[in-house]
Protein backbone atom coordinates (compact mmCIF):
# COMPACT_ATOMS: atom_id res chain seq x y z
CA UNK A 1 0.00 0.00 0.00
CA UNK A 2 1.20 3.41 -0.73
CA UNK A 3 1.84 5.34 2.28
CA UNK A 4 1.84 8.72 0.77
CA UNK A 5 -1.85 8.58 -0.06
CA UNK A 6 -1.40 11.74 -2.90
CA UNK A 7 1.09 10.19 -4.64
CA UNK A 8 -1.11 8.15 -6.84
CA UNK A 9 -2.22 11.75 -8.77
CA UNK A 10 1.54 11.98 -9.94
CA UNK A 11 1.10 8.07 -10.99
CA UNK A 12 -2.06 8.49 -12.62
CA UNK A 13 -0.91 11.68 -14.46
CA UNK A 14 2.34 10.01 -15.72
CA UNK A 15 -0.10 7.22 -17.00
CA UNK A 16 -2.14 9.43 -18.88
CA UNK A 17 -5.04 9.12 -16.75
CA UNK A 18 -5.78 12.38 -16.00
CA UNK A 19 -8.33 14.08 -18.13
CA UNK A 20 -10.78 16.78 -16.02
CA UNK A 21 -10.73 17.50 -12.47
CA UNK A 22 -11.54 19.68 -9.89
CA UNK A 23 -8.61 21.37 -8.10
CA UNK A 24 -5.75 18.94 -8.33
CA UNK A 25 -4.08 20.68 -5.65
CA UNK A 26 -6.60 20.86 -3.47
CA UNK A 27 -7.52 17.09 -4.28
CA UNK A 28 -3.75 16.55 -3.45
CA UNK A 29 -3.83 18.60 -0.19
CA UNK A 30 -7.30 16.43 1.27
CA UNK A 31 -5.78 12.84 -0.08
CA UNK A 32 -2.46 13.61 1.69
CA UNK A 33 -4.48 14.30 4.93
CA UNK A 34 -5.28 10.49 4.93
CA UNK A 35 -7.84 8.01 3.23
CA UNK A 36 -10.63 9.60 1.03
CA UNK A 37 -13.77 7.57 0.05
CA UNK A 38 -14.45 7.91 -3.92
CA UNK A 39 -17.52 6.32 -5.94
CA UNK A 40 -17.66 5.84 -9.43
CA UNK A 41 -20.61 4.36 -11.07
CA UNK A 42 -21.11 1.35 -13.53
CA UNK A 43 -24.68 1.37 -15.27
CA UNK A 44 -26.34 -1.75 -15.50
CA UNK A 45 -27.38 -1.74 -19.51
CA UNK A 46 -26.09 -4.75 -20.48
CA UNK A 47 -25.46 -8.44 -17.91
CA UNK A 48 -21.86 -7.57 -18.06
CA UNK A 49 -19.21 -4.78 -18.38
CA UNK A 50 -17.08 -4.89 -21.24
CA UNK A 51 -13.75 -4.12 -21.33
CA UNK A 52 -14.37 -0.08 -21.97
CA UNK A 53 -14.84 -0.32 -18.54
CA UNK A 54 -11.83 -1.08 -17.51
CA UNK A 55 -10.01 2.07 -17.08
CA UNK A 56 -12.67 2.99 -14.64
CA UNK A 57 -12.65 -0.14 -12.77
CA UNK A 58 -8.80 -0.19 -12.48
CA UNK A 59 -9.08 3.48 -11.31
CA UNK A 60 -10.90 2.70 -8.31
CA UNK A 61 -8.32 -0.41 -7.23
CA UNK A 62 -5.74 2.09 -7.61
CA UNK A 63 -7.27 4.23 -5.34
CA UNK A 64 -7.65 1.10 -3.14
CA UNK A 65 -4.00 -0.07 -3.70
CA UNK A 66 -2.75 3.36 -2.85
CA UNK A 67 -4.70 3.75 0.81
CA UNK A 68 -8.28 5.02 0.01
CA UNK A 69 -11.64 3.42 0.04
CA UNK A 70 -13.65 2.82 -2.97
CA UNK A 71 -17.08 2.75 -3.75
CA UNK A 72 -18.57 0.49 -6.82
CA UNK A 73 -21.82 1.67 -7.74
CA UNK A 74 -23.87 -0.78 -9.89
CA UNK A 75 -26.60 2.02 -10.70
CA UNK A 76 -29.99 -0.05 -10.41
CA UNK A 77 -31.85 3.46 -10.53
CA UNK A 78 -30.16 5.46 -13.03
CA UNK A 79 -30.03 2.18 -15.27
CA UNK A 80 -34.12 2.73 -15.75
CA UNK A 81 -33.42 6.01 -17.25
CA UNK A 82 -30.16 5.80 -19.38
CA UNK A 83 -27.22 7.94 -19.46
CA UNK A 84 -27.54 10.58 -22.65
CA UNK A 85 -23.67 10.99 -22.85
CA UNK A 86 -21.49 10.21 -25.37
CA UNK A 87 -25.35 8.73 -27.16
CA UNK A 88 -26.88 10.20 -30.25
CA UNK A 89 -30.11 8.21 -29.62
CA UNK A 90 -32.54 7.59 -26.77
CA UNK A 91 -31.58 4.75 -24.36
CA UNK A 92 -34.62 1.63 -24.72
CA UNK A 93 -35.55 1.63 -21.22
CA UNK A 94 -35.50 -1.82 -19.50
CA UNK A 95 -37.79 -3.91 -17.56
CA UNK A 96 -37.40 -4.57 -13.62
CA UNK A 97 -36.86 -8.09 -14.26
CA UNK A 98 -33.65 -7.40 -16.72
CA UNK A 99 -32.56 -4.50 -14.97
CA UNK A 100 -32.24 -6.84 -11.25
CA UNK A 101 -30.55 -9.71 -13.27
CA UNK A 102 -28.44 -7.00 -14.63
CA UNK A 103 -27.31 -5.62 -11.65
CA UNK A 104 -26.52 -8.91 -10.13
CA UNK A 105 -23.85 -9.82 -12.78
CA UNK A 106 -22.73 -6.29 -12.74
CA UNK A 107 -22.21 -6.33 -8.93
CA UNK A 108 -20.25 -9.52 -8.93
CA UNK A 109 -18.25 -8.31 -12.36
CA UNK A 110 -17.12 -5.22 -9.51
CA UNK A 111 -16.25 -7.81 -6.59
CA UNK A 112 -13.74 -9.22 -9.01
CA UNK A 113 -11.61 -6.23 -8.88
CA UNK A 114 -11.70 -4.59 -5.58
CA UNK A 115 -11.03 -6.11 -1.77
CA UNK A 116 -14.04 -6.06 0.38
CA UNK A 117 -12.87 -7.62 3.11
CA UNK A 118 -9.72 -5.54 3.82
CA UNK A 119 -8.96 -2.86 6.78
CA UNK A 120 -12.30 -1.03 7.66
CA UNK A 121 -10.35 2.06 6.40
CA UNK A 122 -9.99 0.49 2.86
CA UNK A 123 -12.62 -1.80 2.58
CA UNK A 124 -14.60 -1.50 -0.68
CA UNK A 125 -18.54 -1.12 -0.51
CA UNK A 126 -20.97 -1.71 -3.13
CA UNK A 127 -23.80 0.26 -3.51
CA UNK A 128 -26.64 -0.33 -5.73
CA UNK A 129 -28.75 3.65 -6.22
CA UNK A 130 -31.80 1.81 -6.12
CA UNK A 131 -31.69 1.34 -2.42
CA UNK A 132 -32.28 5.41 -1.76
CA UNK A 133 -33.95 6.49 -5.24
CA UNK A 134 -37.21 3.91 -5.51
CA UNK A 135 -39.94 4.81 -3.51
CA UNK A 136 -38.72 8.29 -3.52
CA UNK A 137 -41.81 10.91 -3.83
CA UNK A 138 -41.29 12.56 -7.28
CA UNK A 139 -42.32 16.08 -5.51
CA UNK A 140 -40.24 15.51 -2.42
CA UNK A 141 -37.22 14.92 -5.42
CA UNK A 142 -37.97 17.97 -7.02
CA UNK A 143 -37.82 20.11 -3.48
CA UNK A 144 -34.83 18.93 -2.27
CA UNK A 145 -32.67 17.80 -5.57
CA UNK A 146 -34.44 19.93 -8.67
CA UNK A 147 -34.51 22.77 -6.80
CA UNK A 148 -30.54 23.01 -6.15
CA UNK A 149 -30.21 22.90 -10.14
CA UNK A 150 -30.93 25.56 -13.19
CA UNK A 151 -32.37 24.46 -16.58
CA UNK A 152 -28.79 26.78 -17.73
CA UNK A 153 -26.55 24.96 -16.23
CA UNK A 154 -28.00 21.44 -16.97
CA UNK A 155 -28.46 23.29 -20.79
CA UNK A 156 -24.72 23.80 -20.68
CA UNK A 157 -23.47 20.33 -20.35
CA UNK A 158 -21.65 19.36 -23.16
CA UNK A 159 -23.84 15.72 -23.58
CA UNK A 160 -27.13 17.69 -23.34
CA UNK A 161 -26.14 20.15 -26.09
CA UNK A 162 -25.44 17.33 -28.21
CA UNK A 163 -28.51 15.71 -28.01
CA UNK A 164 -30.91 18.92 -28.44
CA UNK A 165 -28.30 19.76 -31.53
CA UNK A 166 -28.95 16.34 -33.39
CA UNK A 167 -32.29 14.72 -34.98
CA UNK A 168 -33.55 13.08 -32.02
CA UNK A 169 -33.37 15.40 -28.96
CA UNK A 170 -33.89 14.60 -25.81
CA UNK A 171 -36.21 13.33 -23.65
CA UNK A 172 -37.67 14.54 -20.18
CA UNK A 173 -36.35 10.91 -18.71
CA UNK A 174 -33.13 11.15 -20.03
CA UNK A 175 -32.66 14.84 -19.76
CA UNK A 176 -32.83 14.15 -15.76
CA UNK A 177 -30.06 11.79 -15.22
CA UNK A 178 -27.85 14.46 -14.07
CA UNK A 179 -30.49 15.00 -11.22
CA UNK A 180 -30.29 11.14 -10.59
CA UNK A 181 -26.34 11.13 -10.48
CA UNK A 182 -26.13 14.46 -8.77
CA UNK A 183 -28.24 12.78 -6.12
CA UNK A 184 -26.08 9.78 -5.91
CA UNK A 185 -22.99 11.54 -5.22
CA UNK A 186 -25.03 13.76 -2.63
CA UNK A 187 -26.03 10.50 -0.77
CA UNK A 188 -23.11 8.59 -0.51
CA UNK A 189 -21.34 11.56 0.82
CA UNK A 190 -23.86 11.75 3.23
CA UNK A 191 -24.08 7.82 3.88
CA UNK A 192 -19.96 7.21 3.82
CA UNK A 193 -18.68 10.50 3.64
CA UNK A 194 -17.62 10.05 0.22
CA UNK A 195 -15.85 12.96 -1.34
CA UNK A 196 -14.86 11.90 -4.52
CA UNK A 197 -16.36 11.02 -7.50
CA UNK A 198 -14.34 9.64 -10.64
CA UNK A 199 -15.19 7.97 -14.11
CA UNK A 200 -14.84 8.50 -17.78
CA UNK A 201 -14.92 11.81 -19.54
CA UNK A 202 -18.02 11.58 -20.87
CA UNK A 203 -19.10 11.70 -17.00
CA UNK A 204 -17.83 14.99 -16.18
CA UNK A 205 -20.84 17.28 -16.35
CA UNK A 206 -22.68 14.53 -14.49
CA UNK A 207 -19.99 14.77 -11.80
CA UNK A 208 -19.87 18.25 -11.83
CA UNK A 209 -23.48 18.27 -11.39
CA UNK A 210 -22.92 16.37 -8.42
CA UNK A 211 -20.39 18.78 -6.69
CA UNK A 212 -22.34 21.43 -6.72
CA UNK A 213 -25.63 19.55 -4.88
CA UNK A 214 -23.43 18.87 -2.67
CA UNK A 215 -21.90 21.61 -1.90
CA UNK A 216 -25.63 23.23 -1.80
CA UNK A 217 -27.16 20.82 0.28
CA UNK A 218 -24.19 20.08 2.67
CA UNK A 219 -21.70 23.12 2.29
CA UNK A 220 -18.64 20.64 2.44
CA UNK A 221 -15.79 20.81 -0.22
CA UNK A 222 -16.07 17.56 -2.55
CA UNK A 223 -14.39 16.87 -5.65
CA UNK A 224 -14.10 15.05 -8.84
CA UNK A 225 -12.04 13.30 -11.90
CA UNK A 226 -12.21 11.64 -14.77
CA UNK A 227 -10.16 9.53 -16.96
CA UNK A 228 -9.87 9.69 -20.95
CA UNK A 229 -11.97 7.35 -22.82
CA UNK A 230 -9.34 4.87 -24.77
CA UNK A 231 -9.47 4.91 -28.34
CA UNK A 232 -7.43 2.56 -31.27
CA UNK A 233 -4.79 4.59 -33.20
CA UNK A 234 -6.29 2.99 -36.18
CA UNK A 235 -9.46 4.92 -36.01
CA UNK A 236 -11.35 1.55 -34.88
CA UNK A 237 -13.52 1.72 -31.72
CA UNK A 238 -11.20 0.31 -28.80
CA UNK A 239 -13.28 -2.93 -27.32
CA UNK A 240 -14.97 -3.83 -30.75
CA UNK A 241 -14.45 -6.82 -33.06
CA UNK A 242 -15.86 -8.44 -36.28
CA UNK A 243 -17.79 -10.06 -33.93
CA UNK A 244 -18.89 -7.34 -31.80
CA UNK A 245 -17.99 -6.04 -28.14
CA UNK A 246 -15.11 -7.95 -26.17
CA UNK A 247 -17.41 -8.49 -22.79
CA UNK A 248 -15.58 -9.36 -19.22
CA UNK A 249 -17.44 -12.10 -18.93
CA UNK A 250 -16.19 -15.43 -20.33
CA UNK A 251 -19.69 -16.44 -21.47
CA UNK A 252 -20.13 -14.01 -23.58
CA UNK A 253 -16.85 -13.29 -24.72
CA UNK A 254 -14.24 -16.07 -24.06
CA UNK A 255 -10.43 -15.30 -21.88
CA UNK A 256 -9.06 -17.26 -25.32
CA UNK A 257 -10.74 -14.69 -27.37
CA UNK A 258 -9.84 -12.08 -24.62
CA UNK A 259 -6.14 -12.72 -25.02
CA UNK A 260 -5.78 -12.68 -28.19
CA UNK A 261 -7.86 -9.06 -28.88
CA UNK A 262 -4.68 -7.53 -26.79
CA UNK A 263 -2.42 -10.18 -28.28
CA UNK A 264 -3.45 -8.10 -31.86
CA UNK A 265 -3.04 -4.49 -30.42
CA UNK A 266 -1.38 -1.84 -32.32
CA UNK A 267 1.81 -1.33 -31.78
CA UNK A 268 1.56 2.64 -31.48
CA UNK A 269 -0.96 1.73 -28.90
CA UNK A 270 0.33 -0.87 -26.93
CA UNK A 271 2.53 1.05 -24.62
CA UNK A 272 -0.54 3.41 -23.36
CA UNK A 273 -2.77 0.19 -22.83
CA UNK A 274 -0.05 -1.03 -20.61
CA UNK A 275 -0.27 2.05 -18.78
CA UNK A 276 -3.91 2.51 -18.62
CA UNK A 277 -5.72 -1.00 -18.54
CA UNK A 278 -2.88 -2.84 -15.93
CA UNK A 279 -1.58 -2.37 -12.62
CA UNK A 280 2.42 -2.87 -14.18
CA UNK A 281 4.36 -0.30 -12.24
CA UNK A 282 5.63 2.58 -14.40
CA UNK A 283 9.05 1.67 -14.21
CA UNK A 284 8.58 -1.96 -15.25
CA UNK A 285 6.37 -0.98 -18.70
CA UNK A 286 9.28 1.14 -18.93
CA UNK A 287 11.04 -1.91 -19.37
CA UNK A 288 8.91 -4.06 -21.37
CA UNK A 289 9.06 -1.19 -24.09
CA UNK A 290 12.94 -1.39 -24.20
CA UNK A 291 12.45 -4.93 -24.97
CA UNK A 292 9.97 -4.76 -27.26
CA UNK A 293 11.92 -1.99 -29.38
CA UNK A 294 14.92 -4.44 -29.56
CA UNK A 295 13.06 -7.02 -31.27
CA UNK A 296 9.37 -6.01 -31.86
CA UNK A 297 8.46 -9.00 -34.22
CA UNK A 298 8.52 -11.07 -30.67
CA UNK A 299 5.82 -8.97 -29.95
CA UNK A 300 7.12 -8.54 -25.99
CA UNK A 301 4.60 -5.78 -25.07
CA UNK A 302 1.61 -7.01 -26.86
CA UNK A 303 2.09 -10.41 -24.72
CA UNK A 304 2.55 -8.51 -21.46
CA UNK A 305 -0.33 -6.69 -21.90
CA UNK A 306 -2.71 -9.71 -22.99
CA UNK A 307 -1.43 -11.66 -19.83
CA UNK A 308 -2.33 -8.29 -17.39
CA UNK A 309 -5.43 -8.16 -18.72
CA UNK A 310 -6.77 -11.57 -19.10
CA UNK A 311 -5.04 -12.05 -15.66
CA UNK A 312 -6.76 -9.51 -14.41
CA UNK A 313 -10.30 -10.44 -15.65
CA UNK A 314 -10.17 -13.85 -15.07
CA UNK A 315 -7.09 -14.90 -13.28
CA UNK A 316 -3.86 -16.40 -13.87
CA UNK A 317 -5.21 -20.15 -14.89
CA UNK A 318 -7.23 -18.45 -17.43
CA UNK A 319 -4.57 -17.05 -18.66
CA UNK A 320 -1.99 -19.73 -18.84
CA UNK A 321 -5.25 -21.66 -20.74
CA UNK A 322 -5.42 -18.79 -23.14
CA UNK A 323 -1.50 -19.32 -24.13
CA UNK A 324 -2.18 -22.99 -24.67
CA UNK A 325 -4.78 -22.85 -25.98
CA UNK A 326 -2.83 -20.73 -28.58
CA UNK A 327 0.00 -22.97 -29.20
CA UNK A 328 -2.62 -25.25 -30.17
CA UNK A 329 -4.41 -23.18 -32.74
CA UNK A 330 -1.13 -21.56 -33.77
CA UNK A 331 2.01 -23.62 -33.20
CA UNK A 332 4.00 -25.66 -35.01
CA UNK A 333 4.52 -28.78 -33.05
CA UNK A 334 1.77 -31.46 -32.16
CA UNK A 335 -0.13 -30.28 -29.66
CA UNK A 336 0.07 -32.12 -26.17
CA UNK A 337 -2.66 -33.39 -24.16
CA UNK A 338 -2.53 -30.17 -21.85
CA UNK A 339 -3.09 -28.23 -24.97
CA UNK A 340 -6.22 -30.47 -26.27
CA UNK A 341 -7.63 -29.97 -23.16
CA UNK A 342 -6.96 -25.68 -23.06
CA UNK A 343 -8.92 -26.15 -26.36
CA UNK A 344 -12.32 -27.39 -24.98
CA UNK A 345 -14.94 -24.64 -25.45
CA UNK A 346 -12.79 -22.47 -28.10
CA UNK A 347 -12.82 -25.17 -31.15
CA UNK A 348 -15.73 -27.10 -32.04
CA UNK A 349 -15.80 -30.42 -30.35
CA UNK A 350 -18.27 -33.51 -30.40
CA UNK A 351 -18.58 -36.97 -29.02
CA UNK A 352 -17.80 -40.06 -30.59
CA UNK A 353 -17.51 -43.75 -28.89
CA UNK A 354 -14.01 -45.78 -30.06
CA UNK A 355 -16.30 -48.22 -31.70
CA UNK A 356 -16.29 -45.23 -33.97
CA UNK A 357 -13.07 -45.08 -34.90
CA UNK A 358 -11.68 -48.55 -35.05
CA UNK A 359 -12.96 -49.56 -38.93
CA UNK A 360 -11.21 -49.21 -41.62
CA UNK A 361 -11.97 -45.90 -42.65
CA UNK A 362 -11.35 -44.18 -39.74
CA UNK A 363 -9.80 -40.94 -40.92
CA UNK A 364 -12.80 -40.90 -42.98
CA UNK A 365 -15.47 -41.90 -40.56
CA UNK A 366 -13.38 -39.27 -38.23
CA UNK A 367 -13.84 -36.65 -40.45
CA UNK A 368 -17.16 -37.06 -41.01
CA UNK A 369 -18.29 -37.80 -37.15
CA UNK A 370 -16.67 -34.29 -37.11
CA UNK A 371 -18.65 -32.44 -39.77
CA UNK A 372 -15.74 -31.22 -41.53
CA UNK A 373 -16.53 -33.08 -44.57
CA UNK A 374 -20.26 -33.58 -45.29
CA UNK A 375 -19.99 -37.37 -46.73
CA UNK A 376 -17.81 -40.21 -46.70
CA UNK A 377 -16.80 -39.29 -50.18
CA UNK A 378 -16.24 -35.49 -49.59
CA UNK A 379 -14.30 -36.85 -46.85
CA UNK A 380 -12.21 -39.10 -49.16
CA UNK A 381 -11.35 -36.14 -52.05
CA UNK A 382 -10.55 -33.77 -48.77
CA UNK A 383 -7.64 -36.64 -47.50
CA UNK A 384 -6.27 -36.81 -51.48
CA UNK A 385 -6.57 -33.12 -51.69
CA UNK A 386 -4.31 -32.71 -48.81
CA UNK A 387 -6.29 -30.56 -46.30
CA UNK A 388 -6.17 -32.89 -43.06
CA UNK A 389 -4.16 -32.78 -40.23
CA UNK A 390 -4.43 -34.89 -37.23
CA UNK A 391 -3.19 -33.27 -33.53
CA UNK A 392 -1.51 -31.44 -35.45
CA UNK A 393 0.16 -33.89 -38.68
CA UNK A 394 -0.61 -33.27 -42.20
CA UNK A 395 -1.56 -36.28 -42.97
CA UNK A 396 -0.68 -38.36 -46.44
CA UNK A 397 -2.92 -38.14 -49.66
CA UNK A 398 -3.36 -41.84 -49.50
CA UNK A 399 -4.39 -41.94 -45.43
CA UNK A 400 -7.77 -43.37 -44.89
CA UNK A 401 -7.08 -44.98 -41.56
CA UNK A 402 -6.01 -43.13 -38.33
CA UNK A 403 -2.96 -43.25 -37.09
CA UNK A 404 -1.80 -45.61 -33.89
CA UNK A 405 -1.64 -43.19 -31.44
CA UNK A 406 -4.44 -40.48 -32.85
CA UNK A 407 -6.68 -40.90 -29.83
CA UNK A 408 -4.62 -38.67 -27.50
CA UNK A 409 -4.75 -39.94 -24.04
CA UNK A 410 -7.66 -42.28 -25.37
CA UNK A 411 -9.78 -39.21 -24.98
CA UNK A 412 -8.80 -36.19 -27.88
CA UNK A 413 -8.32 -36.50 -31.56
CA UNK A 414 -7.51 -32.77 -33.16
CA UNK A 415 -8.84 -32.80 -36.71
CA UNK A 416 -8.13 -29.75 -39.22
CA UNK A 417 -9.34 -28.79 -42.61
CA UNK A 418 -7.36 -26.19 -44.39
CA UNK A 419 -5.75 -24.02 -42.45
CA UNK A 420 -8.60 -22.50 -40.18
CA UNK A 421 -11.02 -25.43 -39.78
CA UNK A 422 -10.54 -27.04 -36.86
CA UNK A 423 -13.25 -29.98 -34.47
CA UNK A 424 -12.05 -31.34 -31.34
CA UNK A 425 -13.30 -35.27 -31.15
CA UNK A 426 -13.98 -36.50 -27.64
CA UNK A 427 -13.89 -40.46 -27.56
CA UNK A 428 -16.25 -41.47 -24.58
Amino acid sequence: MDVDGARILDDLAARGLVHDSTDLDALRDRLAEGPVTLYCGFDPTSDSLHIGHLVPLLLLRRFQDAGHRPIALAGGATGMVGDPSGRSEERNLLEGHELTRNVLAVAAQLRAFLVFDGPDETSAILADNREWTVGVDVLDFLRDVGKHVTIGTMLGKDSIRTRLAGDQGISFTEFSYMLLQANDFYELHARHDCELQVGGSDQWGNITAGIDLVRRRSAAPVHGLTVPLVTRADGAKFGKTAEGAVWLDPARTLPYELHQYFLNVDDRDVERFLLQLTLVALPEVVGVMEAHAAAPEERIAQNRLADEVTTLVHGADETARARLAAVGLFGDEPPTIEVLEALRGIVPESTVSAGDLDGDESLVDALVASGLCSSRGDARRTIKGGGVSVNGVRQDAEASLLAPGSIMDGRFVLLQKGRRNRHLLVVS
